[in-house]
């Protein structure tokens, strides 16, 4: 491989995705790195852990979490807007990512409007790769979702406003 070689292979490597190139010969190595090998060799020790699926069989299932539900009288809580003593809140009883739906292309577990009974599962709050079925505590209807889909909660952040 002569110097004009070289000097083309390196720009191929600058213009593509790779981070690094290398090449062995049996007369000599080449080895290229890229800017992008500094930031995804950095990424790397930030990474968190790959953990083992949560579903697979003979696994036990993850028990459901209750939603914590309050009597709302009055007072605001991180943006809630109460109005009236028969509106209850649904919190969060976990950390995590709050979902609103089982999958994207699956519908909603609950919308404005819906009436929900106790046990019915308002939605899935992923925790640590697992996804946790939120269920209702009270039967009403939905007036206000507070919280965006695939946005995270905190633990005892208000998700719903229902109407008892």
């Amino acid at each position: 491989m002569n110097f004009n070689e070289i000097q083309e292979l390196i720009k191929l490597v600058n213009k593509s995705n790779l981070a690094e190139f290398k090449m062995k010969n049996k007369d000599f190595e080449l080895l290229i790195r890229t800017e992008k090998y500094q930031k995804s060799s950095n990424q790397a020790f930030i990474a968190a852990p790959q953990m083992a699926p949560a579903n697979y069989v003979g696994m036990p299932q993850v028990p459901v979490a209750p939603a914590s539900v309050t009597k709302a009288e009055g007072e605001e809580e991180k943006g809630s807007v109460v109005q009236s003593k028969n509106i209850m809140e649904i919190k969060s009883p976990i950390v995590g990512t709050f979902y609103r739906s089982p999958s994207p292309d699956k519908p909603l577990f609950v919308k404005v409007g819906d009436h929900v009974k106790e046990g019915d599962v308002v939605c899935i709050i992923e925790a640590m790769k697992l996804f946790n079925e939120i269920e209702s505590d009270i039967t009403g209807t939905i007036i206000k979702v507070l919280v965006e889909d695939a946005s995270p909660v905190e633990y005892d952040q208000v998700l719903y406003l229902v109407e008892v």
